[in-house]
């Protein structure tokens, strides 16, 4: 049974091939690869730039839940490899710093730089950054991550803002992007 239902939309820049079980969606900014299951199929439309993903019974649940998630990350990858993703990091309190270095003899592949953050404890962290993600520190406080891959920008984020997550009596930790956080009231006896 052919669902022509969720239709990727590719950006005329990107190129998207199939091979077996992966797929493989390639732009100007790089190339991602996404595994798929073996009751998925994709056909590709070349007049009207569309990729039809389809699921062999769309009345199973399991292959449903498969289908729009599979469908969610091939729309990431399209976006990603075409645009990029960024994701903005927040430090807020006193004395919270940040910068990109390069430190020699701790990298994991060759050119690695490290972000040094000071968050208030008694030494700096390093942090290494993953292969294939840009950090900049526009100014100390702001951290700008881009990339191709959103889940790892995103959890290279999250690595960061657990050493200082957003406490809600002061404000103070690191926010992602536009988050926010209701200050609480101190109880007063």
């Amino acid at each position: 049974m052919l669902v022509s239902e969720p239709k990727l939309k590719k950006d005329p820049t990107s190129y998207l091939k199939v091979y077996k079980r992966t797929v493989s969606v390639t732009g100007p900014l790089g190339k991602l690869e996404l595994e798929i299951d073996p009751f998925m199929k994709i056909e590709q439309d070349a007049e009207s730039n569309r990729a039809i993903l389809s699921v062999e019974d769309s009345n199973n649940k399991e292959q449903r839940e498969m289908w729009g998630t599979t469908w969610a990350y091939l729309q990431r990858y399209i976006m990603g490899v075409s645009e990029g993703h960024t994701a903005l990091l927040r430090l807020v309190g006193i004395g919270y710093r940040a910068s990109v270095e390069r430190r020699s003899g701790k990298e994991d592949y060759p050119g690695q730089n490290f972000l040094c953050l000071k968050l208030g404890f008694t030494h700096p962290i390093e942090m290494g950054i993953p292969q294939g993600v840009k950090v900049t520190a526009a100014s100390p406080t702001r951290i700008l991550i881009e990339g191709i891959d959103r889940e790892t920008i995103m959890s290279f984020a999250g690595r960061v803002r657990k050493w200082r997550p957003p406490e809600p009596y002061k404000g103070k930790g690191v926010f992602i992007n536009d988050q926010t956080i209701r200050l609480k009231q101190k109880k007063i006896k």
